[in-house]
């Protein structure tokens, strides 16, 4: 009976320590909210080279704390697999516009 004793209470002691350790992390862009959050505010879609709302209403996506605009669902897929490059095309696209 002591050793089920001490089961539950090694499982009980394991299962809060698993929780403060979650919260420790930092959050995540889907745990941000909106007010963390940058608008980056690019009119041209990174990936495809599009005006962002021609071929519907823009697309955000979050990386980095950022929102980027995309022209449509399908650019998604490759912002994700090369996220560094298409968020530097489309904060120089924001930049160059500001000159």
């Amino acid at each position: 009976m002591n050793k089920i004793i001490v089961g539950m209470m090694a499982v009980l002691v394991l299962g809060v320590s698993a929780g403060w350790a979650q919260e420790a992390k930092a959050p995540g862009p889907s745990q941000m909210s909106n007010a963390q959050l940058i608008e980056v505010g690019n009119k041209i879609c990174p990936v495809s080279g599009n005006k962002v709302g021609e071929m519907g209403p823009p697309i955000k996506y979050i990386y980095n704390g950022k929102v980027y605009n995309l022209c449509c669902p399908m650019c998604i897929k490759s912002f994700k697999g090369n996220p560094e490059k298409y968020s530097k095309i489309a904060d120089d696209e924001v930049k160059a516009e500001k000159k």
